[in-house]
């Protein structure tokens, strides 16, 4: 069956899907090389290469000009999204704007090269809005990168001593020992989220930046709800977090800050040490208490604020469940509980000779039952960063 790609279509499976679908890029950049190339009349009627009937109106050569530097930024725009290049759009944009200038100037001609801008202008302005809402990102976690900050000095059997023996088999078992001291981590995650047990899922890919010593967290996530893209940036720095959801990067639909915002991405950050960057965990912030063999006790304060979780680990070594009663379920401005949390994980793969989890579940332990939000797989992560 042959399906009929329609404008919205375009707009919608194209912008945002990730990876982009090979048909979708191929197809714009086709319309973007045929586009420009159209272009090129114009530049050899004005030059009096050949005689384009097509264009029977004089053209000067300043402007045929302009109709050959359309034609190179189509072009270019073409070649830059079929390989996936980023700023593709800029470029695009750019040619669509001259195009349509030209267009106008000759409109009885070229009117019907209106159709392709729009499309151009459907798939460049969307990845315009996402760049720049995810510029705030990339410029918080340039502010937060500090090279000084990295430690040469390897942690030793020594240094991990002082902690509970559940833990200090965790630690030997994720490969923490005789490598360097960990100052930040970088994670990708791919996966699927949703509301509630009524929501339909949206799948995303998420990057973040994780900072050990100043505690920080910037996670910016894309997402697509009902067909639309939908993007979003958690910032949490120096004990304060926002949450900023928009669809199409543009329309917020749901911003979060406060306190219990503050509790809760505190709560997220000591998780993420816990289970990506156990070697962070000799922090003299954390306190511990042992449980059982098996389980213990962590607890953090930063600003003021403390939580806590039970971390639970199988025979092997491997955390198996972070589990906190701290964390708030924001729904809405009136809507913020404080419900059990968990992150039940599995999979543990080997990342340049540290073992993490390779898949986890978000689970809010509801009155009516257990609701998994969110599922994670890891594709990639990278310590101590320095861009």
């Amino acid at each position: 069956m042959v399906d009929i790609i329609k404008p919205k279509e375009i707009f919608f499976q194209f912008w945002h899907a990730r990876p982009y679908p090979l048909n979708m890029r191929y197809l714009i950049g086709l319309l973007m090389l045929v586009h420009g190339l159209i272009h090129l009349l114009g530049f050899i009627k004005a030059f009096g290469i050949s005689q384009i009937n097509q264009l029977p109106r004089e053209i000067s050569k300043p402007v045929g000009t302009i109709w050959l530097v359309t034609a190179l930024l189509m072009i270019i725009a073409s070649a830059t999204i079929v390989f996936k290049k980023e700023g593709w759009w800029g470029i695009a944009l750019a040619g669509a704007l001259l195009s349509q200038l030209l267009i106008f100037l000759y409109w009885k001609d070229a009117k019907f090269g209106t159709i392709p801008n729009l499309m151009i202008l459907l798939v460049a302005m969307p990845a315009f809005f996402e760049w720049n809402f995810e510029t705030k990102f990339k410029r918080d976690v340039t502010e937060s990168l500090n090279p000084n900050n990295h430690k040469e000095t390897l942690l030793t059997i020594e240094r991990i001593s002082h902690l509970p023996e559940p833990v200090q088999r965790y630690l030997i078992y994720s490969g923490a020992l005789n490598k360097p001291v960990l100052s930040n981590f970088k994670i990708k995650f791919e996966g699927r989220i949703r509301s509630d047990g009524k929501s339909a899922w949206m799948p995303f890919t998420t990057e973040q930046y994780n900072f050990i010593e100043n505690p920080s967290r910037l996670f910016f996530m894309k997402a697509k709800m009902k067909g639309l893209p939908v993007t979003g940036y958690h910032a949490y720095k120096n004990g304060l977090a926002t949450m900023d959801i928009r669809l199409l990067s543009v329309f917020t639909v749901q911003y979060q800050a406060g306190m219990e915002m503050n509790v809760a991405e505190t709560v997220t950050w000591l998780n993420d040490l816990c289970l990506y960057a156990p070697a962070a965990l000799i922090d003299k912030r954390i306190h511990w208490e042992t449980i059982d063999r098996l389980q213990v006790k962590a607890v953090f304060q930063q600003e003021g604020i403390n939580v806590a979780a039970t971390l639970q680990f199988n025979e092997n070594g491997e955390l198996t469940n972070f589990v906190s009663e701290d964390r708030y379920r924001i729904l809405s401005n009136s809507d913020r509980k404080q419900i059990r949390f968990s992150t039940p994980v599995k999979n543990y793969i080997d990342v340049d000779g540290r073992k993490v989890p390779g898949f986890g579940e978000a689970v809010w332990h509801l009155p009516d039952g257990a609701l998994t939000y969110g599922e994670f797989t890891c594709t990639a992560i990278e310590y101590n960063v320095t861009k």
